[in-house]
């Protein structure tokens, strides 16, 4: 998955769908990601202006549940 971001120059939500179909929108500049089947959740902030992804949340299904995910 890092290897991937780093390599990539998006600007908006629409071109991180196409590197990763699972990825979801929260609100906020906030977007999910599922990983392993979806039995992890990714949580990330995105700053398209300045190229930059912030990690905010990895955890099991279960985990994510219980957080804010847009507010993190």
């Amino acid at each position: 998955w890092t290897t991937i971001v780093k390599r990539s120059k998006w600007t908006c939500f629409a071109d991180i769908k196409k590197t990763f179909n699972s990825v979801d929108n929260v609100g906020n500049q906030h977007y999910v990601f599922n990983i392993k089947g979806n039995n992890y959740r990714l949580v990330v902030v995105i700053k398209f202006t300045i190229q930059f992804v912030y990690i905010r949340f990895i955890g099991t299904h279960k985990e994510y549940d219980k957080i804010d995910c847009a507010n993190i």
